[in-house]
């Protein structure tokens, strides 16, 4: 039999574009005008005064904290970012060669089989939301240091969240200016409206689910190459393009022959350019200044302005991957860890968005549009033809 023959669905979208799924109150995107808000913040404005740990208190509350509520969240943060003594083993354990975004994974689920309190409610949750936070930056360092050999390097009291984590990966106080750059990072990537690792984590939250589950549907779904780790890949196009000077032929290499895809351009929902690529570029243009990074600085720049020429208007441009993997070369992070830092800044937003859709939670069961054979009768096995791919 062929297949049903269905009349063409008005209420189909593939991959869900254009579908509105949920209402919220934390992130706002202008795909026109490349615009990004935090609770009608501009991320621009975000990135050149806040902090991390302001906008995990502005997503989780939905307002800025005063200057004591401040203080007592870093208070809260230093606290939790010892890790429980029974996750030690479990890193010391996995294989050196694992892929972070594996580790991170396991590990959060681990969390969640160490925590015996039995509250659901909104300030457990929170309480929850915080101590992920806190503790992921501590297990990918732990994991990042163990597999080169090296001890792990415990938290420092005294340093704000994104130079402690530096701290930890390297085990030397960064720089001022290295640990503003990272907090800046962290905020340009704490959340982005309905983006696929977020849907994922409200698709398991809704079924009422532990905010841990929520969290760890969220890791692996960025740990896929169409969501995260495309700066990683932006890095080995750049090293291959060599020169700003080759940048015009490679472009048109790549689209006479289709033979690779031009990494960090094009957006779902941005038809100019990502207001995190603004801000990443200006943070890289003066991190790279007088390195031997400012030649590929140079191959991004020069990439953007082919690129803009040949496709800007068909809505394709610079992304939020195309200058932050430069960013996270400059301060000295492995390639591998990219995607990992992403899930450190987004387990802010993931967080925040289910505690908000659990406030009036429904369950997501959208419908499939069924294309396959029409009804028929079961047939005994020996009356089936061998070959149904012929049939």
């Amino acid at each position: 039999m062929g297949a049903t023959k269905l009349a063409a669905n008005p209420g189909f979208s593939a991959g869900l574009e254009g579908v509105t799924a949920a209402r919220s109150g934390l992130c706002s995107i202008d795909g026109q005008q490349g615009r990004l808000y935090y609770l009608g913040y501009s991320i621009e404005e975000l990135a050149q005064y806040s902090s991390f740990e302001e906008v995990c208190f502005l997503l989780w509350r939905r307002r800025f904290p005063t200057a004591s509520e401040l203080k007592a969240l870093k208070k809260r943060f230093v606290e939790c970012r010892a890790l429980p003594e029974e996750i030690a083993p479990h890193i010391e354990r996995l294989p050196k060669d694992a892929a972070p975004m594996g580790v991170l994974r396991t590990l959060a689920s681990l969390l969640c089989n160490l925590d015996k309190n039995q509250d659901n409610g909104v300030a457990a949750n929170e309480e929850r939301a915080v101590r992920m936070t806190a503790q992921f930056p501590t297990m990918m360092a732990a994991f990042h240091r163990l597999r080169r050999g090296q001890k792990a390097v415990a938290p420092h009291p005294s340093l704000d969240h994104a130079a402690n984590f530096l701290y930890m990966l390297s085990g030397s106080q960064p720089t001022k200016d290295e640990a503003r750059l990272m907090d800046v990072a962290l905020i340009l990537h704490a959340d982005h409206e309905m983006n696929a690792s977020t849907f994922s984590s409200l698709v398991t939250a809704s079924t009422l689910s532990d905010l841990y589950s929520a969290v760890v549907s969220g890791i692996g779904t960025l740990k896929g190459p169409l969501h995260g780790g495309a700066n990683e890949e932006v890095l080995k196009m750049i090293d291959a393009i060599g020169d700003a000077s080759k940048v015009e032929a490679y472009v048109r290499e790549s689209f006479r022959a289709k033979k690779y895809r031009i990494m960090g351009f094009g957006h779902r929902i941005y038809k100019t350019v990502d207001p995190r690529a603004r801000v990443f570029k200006e943070y890289a243009r003066n991190v790279v200044a007088g390195t031997d990074s400012e030649r590929l600085f140079n191959i991004n720049v020069r990439l953007e302005e082919v690129m803009q020429a040949q496709v800007g208007s068909k809505g394709i441009y610079a992304n939020v991957d195309l200058y932050s993997g430069l960013v996270y070369q400059a301060l000295g992070i492995p390639p591998d860890l990219f995607t990992p830092i992403f899930a450190i800044a987004r387990v802010a937003g993931w967080t925040a968005h289910v505690l908000e859709y659990w406030q009036e939670n429904r369950l997501f069961r959208p419908n499939a549009e069924y294309v396959g054979p029409e009804p028929r009768s079961y047939e005994p096995v020996e009356k089936r033809r061998q070959d149904y791919s012929k049939a």
